[in-house]
């Protein structure tokens, strides 16, 4: 795995900045194998945090004593080996006890998807590993709209599982020629299992009525199905368990147009993290399906002003539809 990562601070001598340019190499390497090896999630309680820190700790030692640059991916001792076959045997522990290591929630803000983030999603040929066990669905096996209903309804692909009361599958007419897909449930959406019934989903309301629909005649998801606590970003691991569905959904409900809703929904779908600003009313494909990016009606409460964009974005899925407004 080719690296890109640079040190820079005129604070470091030479050797220590050759030293800690290779522990980050070690360490970027490591984490590449730990997603092939054990799926997306990064698996490091305190012990493998100590590792690491022990890692840095010599790295400086060594500086301090002029040794030259070391290097240990899969070597043993107290290395990133040693951290790797932790994390293996741990692993291997889990399996066979059946329950999946514990891990605590990320505290991930984040207004992009990084393009780290990007990387670790899984390619849309596949599905990543359940980091759950019994997962009740592999994409794929429902054959309707009522099938991946139900079956998802017991889904614990991911640790969204844990603290969701229940999964926001969809709503509208399965025979729908548009899809409207946001980021992933809120609060409200969370308590009543219906996308958008929120504020932002009386004004979705309000612009599909616009457009000469009503509610019921167009359908409406999510790209992630359960509440993320405290309505933070889905994570890269919790958007390769879950978009695989949103796939088979849209793959039953074949839409003649489909509209990303908000910044995420976007980046999310298209696989690349730049600005909605740039993304809005350019005509795009998601598995064959023409997909138009617009701003989120949330962000319209918060931004009035804009609109007028939203408007024009809606329009051109109005024409492509041969939909005249009301």
């Amino acid at each position: 795995m080719s690296s890109s990562l640079q040190v820079v601070d005129p604070a470091l001598s030479q050797s220590e900045a050759q030293l800690l340019h290779s522990v980050l190499e070690d360490l970027q390497r490591h984490l590449h194998w730990q997603v092939q090896q054990l799926g997306p999630e990064l698996l490091l309680d305190s012990d493998h945090l100590k590792a690491v820190r022990a890692l840095a700790l010599q790295a400086r030692a060594g500086a301090a004593a002029g040794d030259a640059p070391a290097r240990s991916p899969a070597a043993g001792g107290g290395g990133l080996g040693a951290l790797r076959e932790r994390l293996r045997q741990r692993a291997t522990g889990d399996a066979r006890h059946g329950s999946a290591p514990a891990k605590e929630p990320p505290a991930r803000q984040s207004p992009e998807i990084p393009a780290a983030g990007v990387a670790l999603m899984e390619p849309r040929g596949g599905v990543a590993p359940a980091t759950h066990p019994g997962a009740p669905l592999e994409p794929g096996a429902a054959g309707t709209l009522s099938e991946l209903r139900t079956a998802l309804l017991g889904c614990q692909r991911c640790r969204l599982c844990e603290s969701r009361t229940q999964v926001v599958f969809g709503t509208g007419n399965p025979n729908a020629e548009l899809v409207f897909v946001g980021e992933a449930p809120g609060a409200e959406e969370d308590r009543q299992g219906t996308p958008f019934v929120g504020e932002s989903g009386q004004l979705l309301t309000r612009m599909i009525e616009a457009m000469g629909y009503s509610r019921d005649e167009v359908y409406i998801c999510n790209v992630i199905k359960c509440r993320p606590p405290n309505n933070r970003n889905p994570g890269p691991d919790e958007l390769a368990q879950c978009e695989p569905f949103l796939r088979q959904q849209l793959s039953l409900l074949k839409p003649r147009a489909m509209v990303a809703l908000g910044k995420f929904a976007a980046q999310a779908l298209l696989r690349e993290s730049t600005p909605i600003s740039a993304l809005r009313g350019i005509w795009r494909e998601y598995e064959g399906i023409p997909l138009m990016p617009t701003y989120h009606p949330a962000y319209l409460l918060r931004q009035p002003n804009e609109k007028r964009k939203v408007w024009n974005d809606l329009q051109e899925v109005m024409r492509r539809l041969g939909k005249s407004p009301r």
